[in-house]
């Protein structure tokens, strides 16, 4: 039997692990590492080596696009001081997922989606919303989730320790990056 293939925007090795292998059983995936907001970059190159290990032990092919943190400082400089979940947040989801979408239709990949809902941190009511929007706009299907349901987010942490990945301790954005603890 094939299965219909969607687009998953990955933002990191940890979440996909546990998200990609759900979505699996439903559909084939194919994977798109697009996050121009992780800074600096040699966190980029290590978040997207784990992201290759994941796409090697699930089977599933992973587009890597291209890496462009200056466009991304440029759409989100107005909003760096904005707090977690504001509007910075809100302008790095939708250009992601219009690039996702983008990706999608120029594939020939009807449905696509993002796996950021898995984090406790992202709000995947508005995750959701952009990504209707964005569907509507590309005339393709989004995939609407929230992975962090039925303990999505603990399962994903105890996979990637089980898998050894590195997890990091914030989402890329420099303007989130926290001090780490000695």
């Amino acid at each position: 039997m094939n299965k219909t293939q969607i687009l998953a925007h990955l933002c990191c090795a940890p979440d996909a692990l546990y998200v990609v292998g759900q979505l699996q059983a439903e559909f084939e995936v194919i994977g798109l590492f697009y996050n121009p907001n992780i800074h600096p970059e040699e966190e980029y190159q290590l978040r997207l080596a784990e992201a290759r290990k994941v796409a090697r032990h699930l089977g599933f092919r992973l587009i890597e696009d291209i890496y462009d943190p200056e466009t991304w400082f440029r759409l989100t400089e107005k909003f760096k001081s904005e707090p977690e979940k504001g509007r910075r947040c809100n302008i790095c989801f939708a250009w992601r997922l219009d690039r996702t979408a983008r990706k999608a239709l120029e594939a020939g990949i009807p449905f696509f989606t993002t796996i950021m809902s898995i984090s406790p941190w992202k709000d995947s009511r508005t995750l959701n919303r952009i990504g209707r929007m964005t569907a509507r706009k590309y005339g393709l299907k989004f995939l609407e989730a929230d992975f962090k349901k039925k303990d999505g987010f603990n399962r994903s942490v105890r996979l990637s320790r089980e898998f050894g990945l590195y997890r990091q301790n914030y989402c890329g954005c420099l303007y989130s990056r926290r001090p780490t603890s000695p």
